[in-house]
Formats: C-alpha cells, structure tokens, sequence
C-alpha cells in the first residue's frame, strides 16, 4: 500500500473529512518525554571518564624507571630513652606504693542535708499538692446560693420617677411662654 505523499492527491472524500475536521474534538492529551537525552555536564563527565580508562589500558609499564627503596631502622635518641625510664620509674612507684603510710583524714560534709524543718515544709506542701490533685468532688454537697442585692422597693421607684419628671420639665421648659416682669 502506498501513501500519498500530498493532501492534493487524496480521494475526494477522505479529503472532504479531513478539511472539515474540528480539532476542539479532540481529548487534551500530555505529553511525557521518554527518551532523556543527557546534559552538558553528563557528557564532559563520561568523556573524563572514558579518557581514564583508556590511559589506564593503554599505559606502558616499560617507561617506568626501577627504584630501591631503604629501610632504615631509627634508634631512639637519647631523649626518649630518658622519657622512657622516667615513664616506667612512674609506673613501678605508682604499683608499689604502700598505702599503710598515710595519714588518717577527717571528711568534711559540704553539702549538707536539710534539716527538719525544711523537710517537715517540704512534706507539708507535698501533701497539700497531693490532697488538690487528688480531691473526690463525690463527697461534696449541692448548695443554693442567695443572692444579697434585693431590688428598690415600690415607694422608691415612684420617688425615682418624680424626679426624672421634675428634672425633664426644668431642661424642656419653654422660656418663650414667660411675661415679661419689671423690677
């Protein structure tokens, strides 16, 4: 089977299907890159590597000159003998040393314990801590509480209430209904 190789020599109507073809009905599709080509970096790394194991391989061990190499053994001068000796001196001293020779030494407490009455505190306010913590609210009894701020009477809520009238009839009085007075 052989492909046109243009839109010009296709069948009429594959070509009539394809000119009123509507891409809006066509599903979104992502695209997802497969195939990761390597960065520059990767490149020059592999390279410094390739060249490595080529110079490796292809090294000659021909040109390579012989050499002797020299032990030589290195005495202790005359300092670290010394060393040395004062060293061991130390460690025979240390282990010999008798112990019947010293003297008998008296400690001294530095820090002392309290004394009763701070411990006789201390318990007391532990015991108080316990006792709040570990309170039974079981044995407590219901209680009504009164309530001591009784409302004003009848008599001086009245009382009350002539005021207020007196006070607003003095700010609202009409100074325009007033005669005038010669004195």
């Amino acid at each position: 089977m052989t492909s046109p190789s243009s839109p010009k020599n296709l069948p009429n109507d594959l070509k009539s299907q394809l000119e009123g073809f509507n891409t809006d009905n066509m599903k979104k599709a992502d695209t997802n890159e497969k195939i990761v080509l390597p960065t520059a970096e990767d490149v020059k790394q592999e390279k410094q590597h390739n060249q490595l194991i080529h110079s490796v391989e292809n090294f000659k061990a021909d040109k390579l000159k012989r050499t002797n190499t020299l032990e030589k053994i290195v005495l202790p001068n005359a300092e670290d003998v010394a060393a040395e000796k004062s060293q061991k001196a130390l460690i025979e001293d240390v282990e010999g040393f008798d112990t019947g020779k010293l003297k008998h030494a008296q400690t001294q407490e530095k820090n002392p314990l309290p004394d009763k009455f701070a411990v006789l505190q201390e318990k007391q306010h532990l015991n108080l801590i316990e006792g709040v913590e570990h309170f039974d609210k079981s044995t407590m009894k219901h209680t009504e509480t009164q309530e001591k701020n009784p409302l004003p009477g009848t008599q001086a809520i009245e009382a009350e209430k002539g005021q207020q009238q007196l006070i607003a009839g003095i700010e609202n009085f009409d100074t325009t209904k007033l005669k005038h007075t010669e004195t």
